[in-house]
């Protein structure tokens, strides 16, 4: 098996394509979009999206920085070296596609204040660190994110004092997001949203609801965000219109006996979520 073939063909598949929900999603926003000035950059987002597939070329010029999370079943094992094909597939990757180059050189105070500048190499810039699960069965699943900066500046990790009430927790997020998303620039957005015990479960939750969510198969939370968002007129690119977001993406953990819920929010962005999973 060529593990590091298939993890560089998934960074590409994430990068270029337009998983079929989201899609779909994308037609029946245009199917219904009144607005002359917001239909057409539908129109050209999908057209984007199908260029982008046809040529195998990056769906934004912000090819942003890789994130893989593997599901291990509980009977399966490991080749030796598989994180090293991970890693290798993630280089290959990212030269093909071509990657924008966007590794800092530099210690870390160097790489902090961005003083050496940037590798020429796409393939210098290293994935986020492996997330690692357990799963039923004996397979493995490796979901590949590919994540863009303009939605990183936009999203939030915080508490909410809950008040024993689910309705105080989504409305206070659904609030973050309205303020966010004017500014995000470019929606449609797709809102993934993790609630966990803590900051680092919350955004790995938000990071599975990404990399599984599914827009044909929406919750009526999901849909409630939805509408909440695309009642604020904001529509596509800012320029008004009932297309400000496309759908929701939901994952809710186990809770602590606790005030609180740590939440996770991410708008991702008009090419976002781009994902590919690989059944191993």
């Amino acid at each position: 098996m060529d593990l590091a073939g298939r993890v560089r063909d998934a960074i590409i598949q994430a990068s270029t394509t337009y998983s079929p929900d989201v899609l779909r999603a994308y037609e029946r926003a245009l199917e219904v979009e009144e607005d002359e000035r917001s239909a057409w950059i539908l129109e050209l987002l999908i057209e984007n999206a199908r260029i982008a597939e046809r040529e195998r070329r990056p769906l934004c010029d912000d090819t942003g920085i890789p994130h893989l999370i593997v599901e291990v079943g509980e009977d399966a094992s490991l080749p030796a070296g598989f994180f090293n094909h991970l890693k290798r597939g993630v280089e290959e990757g990212l030269r093909e596609l071509p990657g924008r180059p966007m590794a800092v050189r530099g210690d870390e105070v160097e790489r902090i204040e961005q003083s050496r500048g940037l590798y020429s190499d796409p393939a210098k810039l290293p994935p986020a660190p492996f997330t690692v699960d357990s799963a039923p069965g004996e397979g493995v699943r490796i979901h590949v994110l590919m994540l863009g900066g303009g939605p990183e500046i936009r999203a939030r990790t915080r508490r909410i004092f809950h008040r024993h009430s689910y309705r105080k927790v989504f409305e206070e997020v659904i609030t973050w997001m309205k303020t966010e998303v004017p500014m995000l620039g470019c929606t449609p957005c797709i809102p993934a949203i993790g609630i966990g015990r803590t900051h680092f479960e919350a955004t790995g939750l938000m990071l599975r609801a990404m990399a599984t969510g599914n827009l044909d198969e929406q919750s009526w939370i999901e849909e409630h965000i939805t509408e909440s968002l695309n009642s604020t007129g904001t529509g596509p690119l800012g320029l008004g219109g009932s297309t400000t977001a496309l759908g929701a993406m939901i994952k809710v953990g186990p809770q602590r006996a606790s005030g609180v819920r740590i939440v996770s929010m991410r708008l991702a962005c008009c090419v976002e979520p781009r994902r590919a999973t690989i059944d191993l």
